[in-house]
């Protein structure tokens, strides 16, 4: 097998055996990046010459007994949101062309305290607004899953999505506010952990709404999701929210299985809107995991994911606007005509419609506390359907109105593999849980991820 097809918890322990050399590793991946990316177009900037040098010094300092951890020599794939000193963080927009970026983001210093090897910066939305994962200016990257017809990447970490899913990255880092690590995660068939608000320390990734965004890992297993979340993890002076969550790692749980764990499924009415090949892998899903000893109990709710869905959307609009209204309303600026009306859209909330939003989420968090107190998750599909072609996308609907809701209630959650359409398409299984719960999810997503194969193929455009 490529070394390239591994994920990272296999690739560690040959690295620090000095089985593998972290100069391989790399050279294989960029081999496989100068091979898809013409066509796939994940990659904003390939690093190829500093992650060449990085390796080398990576397998010095391996050899010499100095390896920085067990991540030391990993590559890895960073959301051209995330700012390196020095370095162009364009944001998606051609706006930013030539923007570089004054600083370097926490989480990049923590990647690099690990001893992990930057490939490049993946492409995303502009300014990171839009699940569809299409950028009208830079590229919208080529989902691997069909190589005749351009579908949906995923968004808007859609370079990250589709780096990981066609292994031209072992992993990457994705941010979420409202279903943007958990979109191209399931339209490319691996897995994506949206995080709890102060998890992870967004400084130094631009902002969209810094009442929801949130940083996460891409991978293309539950255990590299694991792993990555705990480098990742932890409190930054730099962002005050994370000071006093209290770091959590998931590794000892991992593999305790489901059973005893109370799950909640998808209500009836929410199934309205779901294609029927996603629904099946849903159920199936379902029955995997009540066969594994998980107790599966059906879910009233006190509001609709669309109506939570909404309020996210005005809550996210409103800061966009804030943080982007020069730009968005210099029409010489050359900026993406699906994006601009979105951020503009703020430019009608008002002060109170935006103080009324974050207090109506107050309220509702505690009344879905409520419902699903006892419950350890709930279930349901990632998205709605399976990715649409590029030619077929509405610009003014949301393929995350499964995801939407999340980030609305500071949840956290995973979307991991469950199986593929009739046509052969990816779709994923959502595991939502309490805020600060990565643990659980992550455990019930090891444990659906060991009893399947689904997250073990590879996009046939991609193999080899």
């Amino acid at each position: 097998m490529s070394q390239a097809l591994r994920p990272v918890h296999q690739l560690a322990p040959a690295l620090a055996d000095r089985t593998l050399s972290p100069v391989d590793l790399v050279d294989a991946y960029l081999r496989r990046i100068e091979r898809l990316e013409p066509k796939l177009r994940a990659f904003t900037d390939v690093q190829a010459a500093n992650a060449r040098l990085a390796a080398e010094a990576a397998d010095k300092a391996i050899r010499a007994g100095h390896a920085a951890g067990p991540l030391h020599g990993i590559p890895i794939a960073v959301k051209d949101l995330v700012e390196i000193e020095g370095q162009i963080a364009m944001g998606g927009t051609a706006a930013w062309r030539n923007r570089v970026s004054p600083r370097t983001a926490t989480l990049m210093r923590k990647l690099y305290a690990a001893g992990m090897i930057v490939l490049g910066k993946t492409h995303t939305v502009e300014f990171a607004y839009g699940g569809w994962g299409t950028n009208q200016h830079l590229a919208t990257p080529w989902n691997p899953w069909d190589a005749t017809t351009h579908r949906t990447p995923g968004g808007s970490s859609s370079g990250s999505g589709v780096a990981v899913a066609a292994r031209m990255a072992p992993w990457a880092i994705g941010t979420d506010t409202g279903g943007s690590v958990r979109i191209p995660a399931a339209w490319n068939g691996i897995v994506g952990l949206k995080t709890t608000i102060g998890r992870i320390s967004t400084h130094g990734v631009l902002p969209l709404s810094p009442t929801l965004d949130t940083p996460g890992p891409i991978t293309h297993s539950v255990q590299d999701a694991a792993l990555l979340f705990n480098v990742l993890q932890g409190p930054d002076p730099l962002d005050p929210r994370t000071i006093g969550v209290i770091p959590t790692d998931p590794m000892p749980t991992l593999t305790r299985g489901v059973k005893g764990l109370r799950l909640g499924r998808l209500p009836t009415a929410e199934r309205a809107g779901v294609d029927a090949d996603i629904l099946s892998a849903y159920d199936r899903a379902i029955d995997v995991l009540a066969n594994l000893g998980a107790d599966i109990v059906d879910l009233t709710l006190p509001l609709r994911f669309a109506d939570l869905g909404a309020i996210n959307g005005r809550i996210m609009s409103a800061e966009a606007y804030a943080a982007l209204a020069d730009l968005v309303d210099d029409n010489a600026a050359p900026l993406d005509e699906a994006v601009r009306p979105r951020v503009r859209a703020g430019a009608a909330i008002s002060s109170r419609d935006y103080l009324t939003a974050l207090a109506e989420r107050e309220r509702i968090k505690r009344s879905f506390e409520m419902a699903v107190a006892g419950l350890d998750a709930v279930l349901t599909p990632t998205l709605q359907t399976a990715a649409i072609p590029v030619a077929a996308v509405d610009q003014n609907a949301t393929p995350g109105m499964l995801t939407r809701w999340v980030n609305f209630l500071d949840l956290c959650a995973l979307s991991v593999p469950n199986g593929f359409t009739v046509g052969g398409l990816p779709s994923g299984l959502q595991i939502v849980c309490k805020g600060y719960d990565e643990a659980t999810a992550l455990r019930i997503g090891w444990a659906y991820e060991s009893a399947t194969d689904w997250g073990q193929r590879l996009p046939p455009m991609t193999e080899g």
